[in-house]
């Protein structure tokens, strides 16, 4: 005799790990940077990025743009562009470009950190707010049993804005629909955001804060492969 609802799959389990203990998370991983690296990704695939190499160092970043032919580096160092960068880290600034078919190498503080460390992932995806439904949607059609966030950012206190995005997408995954006005409001409010509030910090443009709690703005989900040595992020869309 069968039992009640023994066809039903099991809860899937959540774990929230930090840059400091990535390296420990197995199984299915997304790493999280919402300030601002994996929106401002987003954006560079809307732009018509054709893939995205994540790596540690300012160094490799460029030595990789060297060595792959129609390439460019972006990314930051304490929020700037390194010496020798192409685009930095504002998603106002990548969605006035036209990136048709540009590979692009991104080095940033903290969410390529994530990604570099994360080395016993076996599957591995990068996000923020703006990917959100379909970052979910691509691990649902994975049919995995556990989830492992890795939060980039620092978030000894509420409001941070990449520990806001985990748990939203831990909502969307239990299949809720939270009300998103609470998760974008910490988002304002997290250290992060101080320098894009403050006029006088002209390389932190307000506008990013926008551009970075579009919830869902695209429809692509953003996984990261491992390739030749090399960790490669493109835009892909759940069927």
């Amino acid at each position: 005799m069968s039992l009640p609802h023994d066809n039903q799959q099991p809860a899937l389990k959540f774990h929230y790990t930090t840059l400091e203990t990535c390296h420990e998370a197995t199984g299915i991983v997304v790493v999280i940077d919402v300030l601002r690296a994996f929106s401002n990704a987003a954006y560079a695939f809307s732009r018509g990025a054709k893939e995205i190499v994540l790596v540690s160092t300012v160094e490799e970043a460029l030595a990789l743009r060297s060595q792959i032919p129609n390439s460019k580096a972006m990314g930051e160092v304490g929020g700037l562009p390194p010496a020798g960068f192409d685009f930095g880290n504002s998603p106002t600034s990548i969605s006035s470009q036209d990136l048709s078919g540009i590979t692009l190498i991104q080095r940033t503080g903290a969410g390529t950190q994530g990604a570099v460390r994360s080395q016993n992932a076996e599957v591995m995806l990068a996000s923020s707010f703006v990917v959100a439904a379909a970052t979910t949607k691509h691990i649902a059609e994975l049919g995995v049993p556990e989830v492992t966030f890795v939060i980039t950012g620092k978030y000894e206190q509420r409001g941070d804005e990449d520990l806001a995005c985990a748990e939203y997408l831990e909502e969307l995954l239990k299949g809720n629909q939270p009300d998103r006005k609470p998760f974008v409001q910490r988002v304002f409010e997290s250290r992060d955001a101080l320098q894009h509030l403050d006029p006088a910090e002209t390389g932190f443009p307000l506008s990013d804060l926008d551009y970075c709690t579009q919830i869902d703005k695209f429809d692509f989900a953003m996984p990261i492969t491992r390739e030749q040595g090399k960790l490669i992020m493109r835009a892909t869309k759940p069927t």
